[in-house]
């Protein structure tokens, strides 16, 4: 068959937006931007500068990882500094903050130094490829567009968190395990006792 015959390719697939707010399980990837700034601890070259305006953030790629929308893919920036102000920042701060909580299953008023630890990492390679649950919102493209964009992260204080955390782990659990539907949630969420602690546990 000639390459240059047509009739046999595959039609065009076109997604309609995932809804806003709906609760998906995402990956999230940091596309390396080559941007360090030792003073602050961003080394890797994770961090991406926008020469024009001066602001820096990570460019980050979240793949919805089951359900309705599995593999389906958004894009997003988390904000690290701004020549305007600290907001921008801020709300990467809080941002990261959350979805250290959400991966980590640490609810936000817990103070305890387990807790902390979980809020702290070594770098941005800590992030990438961190999965967590997210909130699906839309925002306008360059283009004027609507597109998904996640810009908040689930925490073990929302109502869905458990069920939708223990399910997405049930999901992904080989059909002979003896994992049962407490222990998938602990796995998922780390709060549990297992047979070796994530290095922010110890």
């Amino acid at each position: 068959m000639s390459y240059f015959d047509f009739n046999s390719a595959p039609e065009q697939t076109s997604f309609d937006l995932i809804p806003k707010g709906t609760l998906v399980r995402v990956r999230m990837t940091i596309k390396p931007g080559g941007f360090d700034d030792p003073s602050q601890g961003w080394t890797g070259g994770y961090a991406t500068r926008n020469d024009n305006t001066g602001s820096v953030y990570l460019n980050c790629e979240f793949v919805v990882m089951e359900g309705e929308f599995a593999r389906r893919k958004m894009w997003s920036l988390i904000g690290l500094h701004s020549a305007k102000g600290p907001e921008w920042a801020n709300m990467g701060r809080t941002f990261i903050k959350a979805i250290l909580n959400s991966a980590r299953g640490v609810h936000p008023g817990d103070n305890s130094p387990t807790a902390q630890n979980a809020r702290r990492i070594s770098g941005f390679v800590d992030l990438d490829g961190i999965e967590f649950l997210g909130k699906v919102d839309w925002e306008k493209d360059q283009n004027g567009q609507d597109k998904n964009v996640i810009k908040t992260a689930i925490t073990p204080d929302h109502k869905d968190y458990a069920a939708l955390m223990a399910g997405a782990q049930a999901a992904t659990t080989p059909a002979n395990s003896s994992t049962n539907g407490s222990n998938a949630y602990a796995e998922a969420t780390g709060r549990a006792t297992a047979p070796s602690r994530p290095s922010w546990a110890q």
